[in-house]
């Protein structure tokens, strides 16, 4: 071979050692993104007290919702977004969702369980899975159904660095009162009839970093909220992801009739 060969081939092989490294490079900043590596925690042992008396001998994640139980609806929407590896937080009636998933084979991801001998609010809840995550997390409440992209609240963390990243959904409500507007001096300025205000709410989904476990306090109730006010308080950056469709809430009889009457529809659509 000779040296112009020679050269030809080491410049050949220098581009090539370098942009294989590149690939290996963002192979290894982008696998992070990867959904794979994302533990799902439900929190799934509250008490259903708005929800009496469906809730006396029924957990509120095991309320049916057309075929299946209001927790298999969510986690098939988690399985969907190629998250398999599942926490659940029980408490209240427990074995009825031990009983039902098990270790979550036949719904095709794995779950473990972390139990609390009482009910610890939200955050608490949570809590009780710390010993089962070690990077970043997603964390759902068990009495709704979400349909959004998860894939792309979990990228959109990553991207941010966030600390803890929210979904919220654009909530409209129209006022049953006419709004009388005023000065500081009492002067009526102006008249608005029934009017209709809109504000972004907490879905219950939350993208977080393990970190998050060391602003709850153990063995007692500690609510979510504030465990984000802490977390501003410590100038973590906190991000929202909004979303106009896919949440049905399920916090009270009126509303949990409304989703069953929704599925039941989907039923007879099928």
């Amino acid at each position: 071979m000779g040296k112009t060969q020679k050269t030809c081939w080491a410049k050949l092989f220098k581009l090539f050692d370098t942009q294989l490294e590149d690939v290996f490079v963002m192979v290894h900043k982008y696998s992070r993104f990867s959904p794979k590596t994302v533990k799902a925690i439900i929190l799934a042992g509250g008490l259903g007290t708005r929800l009496q008396p469906y809730t006396t001998f029924l957990p509120k994640p095991m309320l049916p919702l057309g075929e299946k139980p209001l927790l298999e609806h969510l986690i098939e929407w988690i399985r969907r977004s190629k998250i398999d590896d599942i926490v659940l937080c029980v408490s209240y009636l427990r074995r009825a969702i031990e009983d039902y998933f098990e270790d979550g084979s036949r719904f095709g991801v794995k779950i473990q369980y972390a139990v609390a001998g009482r009910p610890l609010a939200t955050a608490g809840q949570l809590k009780t899975a710390e010993s089962f995550v070690d990077d970043t997390f997603v964390c759902v409440y068990g009495d709704s159904v979400y349909s959004f992209n998860l894939n792309k609240m979990i990228h959109q963390h990553k991207a941010k660095n966030s600390f803890i990243t929210m979904s919220l959904n654009e909530y409209k409500t129209t006022i049953k009162y006419g709004v009388i507007e005023t000065s500081k001096s009492g002067k009526v300025t102006a008249w608005n009839e029934k009017p209709e205000i809109s504000a972004n709410i907490n879905m219950g989904c939350y993208v977080m970093e393990p970190q998050v476990m060391g602003l709850i306090p153990a063995d007692r109730p500690f609510g979510m909220d504030y465990v984000v006010r802490r977390a501003l308080v410590k100038k973590k950056l906190v991000s929202s992801f909004i979303v106009k469709n896919g949440f049905i809430d399920i916090g009270d009889r009126a509303s949990y009739k409304k989703a069953y009457q929704q599925f039941r529809e989907k039923l007879g659509n099928i």
